[in-house]
């Protein structure tokens, strides 16, 4: 237990505009003083970008399950043989973002999915073209770090190339999963067969230099340690020094239902939700966004967020499976109005990212 002086100090540090340290987060990490966090965190958040929260009216496409990582902490991916597999076909995806498509605002697809052990990068490539050509009107994040590490193994290309591929077929951002904690000890336990810390690094890295700005994201609450955690967000901090590429941060908070850990890990508290949310706000001084991701968090604790640093709470989804696999209880959709409705309830400004700048 620390004493209140220290947290005096870093109180101070933060009014001044000074940058926390390595400590400093592993004293904030350890303390209890969960009001006094989220009223510092909200302090710098009304600072950073006032009251305005975003959101955006997006469609996810999960284009599949099969996957050659397996990972431990990971409900979604499954053998190809496994039941409930499945592979969707370009038609299926332009069926699905078809039927998205009836909403008038939708301004973006997410599209991120499995390692499939038969697929090659030129037909996940397709998909982009396919869909971006189909329709041009929408903003394509796609592929997470670990995606794009795969993308390499099996083409043999350079990340650089892999990445001119996807932008000259449409893509225009990077999603921010497959970050986990970017420690080798974490990740040789939890997912030894993806890309390394150096290698999820070194993607982001490319990416920015090549005018392609990506996320990043932390799944906490598994096996990690606090310091452990502080380690993740300093790695992230030191990238975002040395690029200025990172759109935005989102916490994960690890689900343990129908994963290899369930019956060894319980699931996060809010307490921890909201304590995590407010110290990657502290930590991360150089990201302008900050994301209550609504389906890990549920509805009520990521508009609690909005109060513990948070300024972005994603957007209405339009179908999400990869979460709710590992038994998110939140909705698996969420139409405009109810996420306007939750953001001016908090306090806020609900303002609708275009597609020029979806994060």
């Amino acid at each position: 237990m620390f004493v209140r002086g220290e947290l005096e100090k870093i109180e101070r540090k933060v009014l001044n505009g000074k940058r926390l340290s390595r400590t400093d987060g592993e004293i904030l990490f350890n303390c209890n003083e969960l009001s006094w966090l989220g009223a510092l965190a909200d302090y710098v958040r009304k600072k950073i970008s006032g009251n305005v929260v975003y959101y955006n009216v997006n469609c996810h496409v999960n284009l599949t399950n099969i996957c050659v990582s397996r990972c431990k902490f990971c409900a979604f991916g499954r053998d190809v043989e496994s039941r409930g597999a499945y592979a969707m076909t370009i038609d299926d995806a332009i069926k699905l973002v078809t039927e998205a498509s009836r909403d008038p605002h939708l301004t973006g697809l997410h599209i991120v999915s499995g390692l499939h052990p038969t697929w090659t990068f030129e037909h996940y490539v397709e998909f982009v073209e396919t869909l971006h050509e189909k329709f041009p009107h929408l903003h394509i994040k796609g592929f997470t770090g670990v995606e794009i590490q795969h993308f390499v193994k099996i083409s043999g290309l350079s990340v650089a190339d892999v990445l001119l591929r996807l932008k000259a077929a449409g893509l225009e951002a990077i999603a921010g999963g497959g970050a986990e904690i970017l420690t080798d000890r974490v990740r040789k336990i939890l997912c030894p067969k993806k890309a390394t810390v150096d290698e999820w690094l070194n993607v982001a890295r490319t990416a920015h230099g090549l005018g392609i700005k990506t996320n990043a994201s932390m799944l906490y609450g598994h096996i990690e340690t606090l310091a452990e955690r502080v380690e993740h967000l300093i790695r992230l901090r030191e990238l975002q020094d040395e690029t200025g590429g990172f759109q935005t941060f989102i916490c994960f908070p690890f689900l343990p239902k129908n994963t290899a850990l369930e019956h060894e890990i319980k699931q996060t508290s809010m307490w921890d939700d909201l304590r995590t949310m407010a110290i990657s706000r502290l930590m991360l001084d150089n990201f302008r966004n900050i994301k209550a991701y609504w389906v890990m968090l549920t509805v009520p604790v990521a508009q609690v967020a909005l109060s513990f640093g948070a300024n972005d709470i994603d957007g209405t989804i339009h179908r999400e499976n990869i979460l709710h696999d590992a038994g998110a209880t939140s909705p698996r959709a969420l139409a405009e109005d109810e996420i306007i409705k939750i953001i001016r309830d908090a306090g806020r400004i609900p303002t609708a990212y275009g597609a020029f700048n979806m994060l």
